[in-house]
């Protein structure tokens, strides 16, 4: 374990510091899930944003990340005590947060940096099945009977979680990218928004996939109302 002291700033009373990463709110037990689903050994990616965002909530990422070192059990014995108890909380939140088969491997790791570098060293690399399943799903998505709003919806959560895996595997290159997203958008479409998906390809520059979407999102809306209008005017004829 690193020995260097808490960054200046952090050995106040951390009783009452909120704002001091070795504070613990009275909610927090080692009980805690921090993550709806745990490590499973293939969607490391996913998992691993969930919890920096849950660590990062509680004000703990830098026990994770290693920005937080343990300090010096001779020079502060007080604040010593405390971050051994803080790492303690955090290591089992992730033991907590990972399968059982996956905690076995670890539970005897008393660092949560340590546990935290492992888990990334072990699973990071297993990503290529699951971008290959994205990049699969992204090209065969169509909007069939979905709403507008449904489909874009579907998509952005594909795109966005393959953008979460590594850069050199995943194109991110800015503008090319973003024209990609909107051809498959647009690909995607039923064939009854064929005209306004040609006045989108016609634009000069194009514009952006949220711009398309916002479009057609209002397309879609002006038809349901012109059709609610008929079905009155069917009803109210009737009714003469």
């Amino acid at each position: 374990m690193a020995t260097d002291e808490i960054p200046k700033g952090f050995a106040v009373d951390v009783k009452t510091d909120v704002s001091n990463p070795l504070f613990i709110h009275h909610s927090d037990h080692p009980s805690m899930m921090l993550v709806s689903k745990p490590l499973n050994g293939d969607n490391y990616s996913t998992w691993s944003r969930a919890m920096r965002i849950s660590l990062s909530a509680k004000n703990k990422l830098g026990f994770v990340d290693g920005t937080v070192t343990q300090p010096s059990e001779k020079t502060k014995p007080a604040d010593h005590a405390t971050w051994q108890r803080c790492n303690d909380m955090i290591v089992a939140w992730i033991i907590n947060s990972i399968d059982s088969e996956i905690s076995d491997n670890i539970l005897y790791m008393t660092d949560a940096h340590a546990i935290w570098e492992e888990l990334c060293e072990r699973y990071s690399q297993s990503n290529a099945p699951r971008i290959f399943h994205l990049q699969r799903d992204i090209a065969s998505l169509t909007q069939d009977q979905l709403s507008v709003a449904a489909y874009y919806t579907k998509l952005k959560k594909l795109w966005d979680e393959l953008a979460s895996y590594n850069d050199s595997t995943s194109c991110t290159c800015g503008a090319h990218n973003e024209i990609n997203k909107l051809m498959q958008f647009l690909m995607g479409l039923n064939e009854s928004y064929s005209d306004i998906r040609g006045q989108v390809l016609l634009m000069n520059p194009l514009p952006t996939v949220r711009q398309a979407y916002a479009s057609i999102s209002q397309e879609e809306k002006q038809r349901c109302l012109t059709a609610s209008r008929g079905v009155t005017e069917t009803a109210a004829m009737a009714v003469r």
